[in-house]
């Protein structure tokens, strides 16, 4: 028993010779989950096997084709959509509400079926990565979500006609120079996995290191802990971003052209034209405008609603 407390005793030290203390180190900031790395075929951008942004033509607001008729029955429209993305798509913290442009338009196609869309939308919150999926497995009727129509997208799943036209730049922290990922050459820049964005990134002549995380609100969040340089994306989402944090500024001159278009499953033909009828129509009244001036417009100047293309 004497020898044991003697091994503490030295263990602790004397008040003459107090212990010493461990090495302090800076604490890294722990990153966001599901943080991956580069994929250059993420979004398929770069297939031109077809015209992506030419649609099924309009049928007007017919309602009784078999997916809108399931539609009815359920008594709610199922639209996957961002609740991280400031404008687009985002809880608003004050309501617990979903808002933004990507949700009015889910409003007015679920007002165009039911008369009213009030109760009438089940929101489901999915990532970026995982928007082809829940199309294809029949868990949405729609998905709106900043989603880049392209070649490789539509051999899994139909898009209605571009609602929205961005363009990709970067964000920075104010007291960068960087334009563009040209200047960013070995330098760490975030985007969501399974986006065109990454895949720019990805594929750039420059080398930027490719950071993919689950949802773009954690790309700022890496931005603002000194995890990555910057950010890149649709200048739409990176507008939302530098709302939320003053520190931060987009820069440069869109990189890419990104045509939004409304996620719908592959086999769903009556849906796309009726969805299509829908874009024709709140383009025409003035509701598209409302939606951008009052989401969009303050931040990245006057636009029109793009044409539509059908073939």
């Amino acid at each position: 028993m004497l020898a044991v407390v003697a091994v503490l005793a030295a263990a602790c030290g004397t008040a003459d010779q107090p212990m010493e203390a461990a090495p302090v180190t800076d604490a890294a900031w722990p990153a966001p989950a599901g943080v991956g790395g580069p994929d250059a075929a993420a979004g398929g951008d770069s297939d031109t096997s077809c015209n992506p942004l030419a649609s099924l033509a309009p049928n007007g607001l017919d309602t009784s084709g078999p997916s809108l008729q399931k539609i009815k029955q359920r008594g709610k429209l199922v639209a996957g959509v961002d609740q991280t993305t400031y404008l687009f798509g985002f809880r608003n913290p004050k309501t617990g509400k979903l808002e933004g442009f990507d949700i009015d338009l889910v409003n007015e196609i679920a007002k165009a079926i039911f008369g009213s869309s009030d109760g009438r939308v089940q929101y489901r919150a999915i990532t970026s990565s995982q928007r082809e999926n829940v199309l294809k497995d029949h868990q949405v009727d729609v998905v709106v979500r900043t989603y880049s129509i392209t070649c490789a997208r539509r051999k899994q799943v139909q898009f209605s006609s571009v609602y929205y036209v961005a363009g990709q730049k970067i964000l920075v922290p104010k007291s960068s120079n960087a334009q563009s990922l040209s200047d960013l050459a070995g330098k760490r820049v975030c985007a969501a996995a399974k986006s065109t964005s990454l895949a720019k990134i990805a594929t750039d002549p420059a080398k930027p290191v490719a950071v993919s995380v689950p949802n773009w609100s954690d790309c700022l969040v890496m931005l603002q802990q000194g995890q990555v340089d910057a950010v890149s994306t649709d200048d739409t989402i990176l507008a939302g971003m530098a709302a939320q944090d003053p520190t931060v500024k987009v820069a440069g001159d869109p990189m890419t052209q990104e045509n939004y278009g409304v996620g719908i499953p592959k086999d769903e033909e009556d849906l796309v034209r009726f969805v299509n009828a829908v874009l024709d129509k709140i383009r025409g009244d003035g509701t598209w405008a409302s939606s951008y001036q009052n989401w969009v417009g303050a931040r990245l100047g006057p636009a029109n609603p793009p044409s539509p293309q059908y073939g």
